[in-house]
């Protein structure tokens, strides 16, 4: 009797203790598409192809420099989410444009300097229209850019596979902590 119950009890902890590790461990972020090369412009006016982005982690928003509403707010608090990650190199940072006609690579310089964006790391891209529509519309799924300046207030955040992993609504007040422990989590599944 007394080997059953020992057994018993070696089953039943080791049960529990494999009920628990499944509960500690997280699901694996969903995976909303992918992110096809592109090549656009940025803000120092060279080309930008998105080979520079290959096995990183990297963070994209649509926003215009001459924006009255939300954009220097998703600005703000991409600066913050580049501050939380400043220490890691395999992070990025991509604002494009919703209105190329005017936010040209000088206006973009002066918009990145004003949000301190770090050379190398925080690119603003402008480009052709239709580029950046096939982008926001048809990749991100962050609506059009038809010259309207309608434009979604989420931040995407990208793997290193370019695989599109999570979506952040900035308006709400969870979004930005949850985006930077997200953007850990895949920086650190990403190390060997």
């Amino acid at each position: 009797m007394a080997s059953w119950c020992s057994t018993a009890i070696a089953i039943s902890a080791a049960a529990g203790a494999l009920f628990l590790a499944a509960c500690a461990s997280k699901p694996p972020l969903p995976s909303y598409g992918m992110v096809p090369d592109f090549t656009l412009t940025d803000q120092n006016g060279a080309r930008f192809n998105s080979a520079a982005l290959e096995k990183k982690v990297w963070i994209a928003d649509f926003v215009f420099t001459n924006c009255p509403g939300p954009c220097p707010r998703m600005s703000s608090q991409m600066h913050q989410v580049e501050t939380a990650l400043a220490g890691d190199d395999m992070v990025r940072f991509v604002s494009f444009t919703v209105d190329p006609a005017r936010d040209t690579p000088p206006v973009l310089a002066a918009y990145a300097q004003h949000f301190e964006a770090t050379p190398g790391k925080w690119f603003f891209l402008t480009g052709a229209e239709a580029d950046l529509n096939r982008l926001s519309r048809g990749v991100f799924m962050l609506g059009d850019v038809d010259g309207s300046l309608q434009h979604s207030t989420r931040f995407a955040l990208i793997d290193g596979f370019s695989r599109i992993r999570g979506y952040y609504q900035t308006s709400e007040a969870e979004a930005i902590p949850t985006l930077i422990a997200d953007a850990r989590r895949l920086l650190k599944e990403q190390r060997p």
